[in-house]
């Protein structure tokens, strides 16, 4: 969860950079955000599809295919069941 404070406060601090100095955000508009995110959930189609296709239920084939990670990354308290599924295999 620190990272994600961390993330939004430097993105503060930039922005009232910008604002002091009167420099208009470089960010992309919202419908290059929202192409992005097609991309990432693009990625995963055929993997899960690949799952679907083997009869896994949904749910199951997106942790199969570590669809869920890739497409929002490492979420907050994650790493720990991670972490716990690992050593459990071990």
């Amino acid at each position: 969860m620190k990272i994600y404070l961390f993330s939004l406060a430097a993105g503060l601090l930039v922005g009232v950079i910008y604002s002091l100095i009167n420099v208009r955000s470089p960010a992309p508009p919202l419908v290059a955000l929202v192409g992005l995110l097609g991309i990432l959930v693009g990625e995963q189609v055929i993997p899960v599809g690949k799952q679907l296709l083997k009869g896994t239920a949904f749910s199951t084939a997106c942790n199969k295919a570590d669809a869920v990670d890739h497409v929002l990354g490492q979420l907050p308290g994650r790493q720990a069941e991670k972490k716990a599924e690992q050593e459990e295999k071990a």
